[in-house]
């Protein structure tokens, strides 16, 4: 199989091709292969590969025989290294599969590698330290997004058509609209992260995945979730696999648009306008559009605060535990800056200011349940601006301190983070290009509580109505060699 046929295939065509017997897992496993070793030197997006051990039988699993990536973070492969994209983590072997994993291998899906994140994903660019920066496909000077940036490069580059996301202030969602993707973060509860963890940055963090078409995150989406035993608490199941709502009617919805982010941050001109012409769309697929403001229940300011001491009194016990486990120091020999000021911030935080950080999680929740109350959807952009210049993140960050380093990273991403804070889903879809750079833009569709469903409908309809298969980036495997 040539890489030139390899990267017309989605997640779903080379399962189906596969179980056919039109193609045949070793096949496709080296085409995966040869597409990593072409464009990878250029994008940094896969950090290692390996020779997989997984021999699905063709047709005995909705995914068997696809080749798949896994994020270097919350997901364990026995006998597989695990970084966490930090030099305090260099070279941790897992010792079983996490509950996910297992579930990975189930589906059929082929794992030869683990993609690129930045420092414990605690970042909105992917430019660790312990493996250089992730490099854009569409742009090699423009970051790739975060924290899921490596998963986002490699699939937008035709590495593999699917591969594993986390998401816990938009990780999917921003490299899916940095790289031209589709990203979808479920609800709270939807995907298990046992058995570590009953909840990772309580709750704050979920599983997913990024893919070139709606069809294969709705079908990976149905084999990752179903909580596991001694889960805290679980999403209410679908009435059907989202498989088959991608392509049902989503009827006619009230979809309210937002332009302007919260907290005063405007959105730039160039996706200003790919907002309007998807509020367009909408309207002409018979939707009823309007402009709206959300309230969010807290002032931002409050929100960046108790954000950033929720946020920094995980990293800063996580920081622990992996300190005690390998030995070495925490110190700027082993943690980037940012992530060292957020350590020692966190470390400051008491237990009476953690309380009160979570309880801003509850008022928040219920003022978007309020707006979900009169609208099915709240479109806004996933993010206010073109994909940003690799080194925009990192500018004077050794100035910050870890309420710093949050306002930073929620200045660059602000309408994200508050879908996981109340545990909605939300996803980003691509629109038409900026046509002054040729860089894709994505717009965010949230949905209430549990409504995947009615997310999943509403993006096969807009893939059908504005497809975005065809365009490819600078950096792509399908290009002939030497391009």
């Amino acid at each position: 199989m040539r890489v030139t046929e390899y990267v017309t295939f989605d997640a779903v065509g080379l399962a189906a091709a596969i179980a056919d017997g039109e193609l045949t897992p070793a096949e496709v496993e080296a085409a995966a292969r040869e597409a990593a070793e072409a464009v990878n030197p250029r994008i940094n997006a896969v950090v290692e590969t390996w020779e997989a051990d997984d021999r699905p039988r063709p047709g005995s699993a909705p995914l068997a025989g696809v080749p798949f990536l896994i994020k270097d973070i919350a997901v364990t492969m026995a006998g597989r290294r695990m970084e966490l994209g930090s030099r305090l983590a260099a070279g941790h072997v897992a010792a079983a599969d996490s509950s996910l994993m297992r579930r990975f291998r189930r589906a059929g899906l082929v794992t030869f590698g683990r993609t690129s994140t930045p420092e414990l994903a605690y970042s909105g660019t992917t430019e660790p330290a312990l493996h250089g920066a992730t490099r854009n496909p569409w742009d090699l000077e423009r970051s790739a997004g975060g924290s899921s940036g490596g998963a986002g490069a490699a699939v937008a580059a035709g590495v593999v058509p699917i591969a594993h996301a986390t998401d816990a202030a938009g990780s999917i969602r921003v490299p899916a609209a940095y790289n031209g993707l589709f990203g979808l973060k479920p609800t709270r509860g939807r995907v298990s992260t046992g058995p570590a963890f009953d909840e990772i940055f309580n709750g704050l963090a979920v599983h997913g995945s990024v893919s070139r078409t709606v069809r294969d995150s709705a079908a990976l989406l149905d084999r990752m979730r179903g909580p596991e035993p001694g889960d805290p608490y679980s999403a209410p199941q679908p009435s059907r696999p989202y498989a088959e709502e991608v392509t049902r009617d989503p009827g006619t919805l009230r979809v309210g648009v937002l332009t302007h982010a919260w907290g005063g941050h405007r959105t730039a001109p160039p996706v200003a306008d790919a907002l309007a012409g998807t509020a367009r769309l909408l309207t002409s697929l018979g939707h009823r559009v309007e402009e709206v403001t959300v309230d969010l229940g807290v002032d931002w300011e409050e929100f960046l605060l108790a954000s950033a001491r929720q946020w920094t009194a995980n990293l800063a016990a996580t920081v622990d535990e992996l300190a005690a486990a390998t030995g070495r120091p925490i110190d700027s020999s082993t943690l980037e800056p940012p992530t060292l000021a957020s350590y020692h911030y966190g470390r400051q935080v008491t237990g009476t200011e953690f309380v009160t950080a979570l309880a801003l999680r509850n008022r928040l929740s219920r003022a978007l349940a309020g707006y979900f109350a009169t609208h099915d959807i709240l479109l806004t952009p996933t993010l206010p601006d073109l994909p940003v210049p690799l080194g925009t993140y990192a500018r004077d960050a050794e100035a910050l301190d870890g309420l710093g380093w949050l306002r930073r990273l929620f200045d660059l991403a602000p309408f994200t983070a508050a879908f996981n804070v109340a545990g909605t889903p939300a996803m980003s879809v691509p629109a038409p290009p900026d046509p002054a750079t040729g860089l894709p833009i994505g717009m965010q569709f949230a949905a209430d509580h549990g409504r995947e469903d009615r997310l999943f409908r509403l993006a096969g309809q807009l893939e059908q109505a504005s497809p975005w298969a065809d365009r490819t980036p600078t950096v792509w495997a399908g290009n002939p060699p030497g391009r």
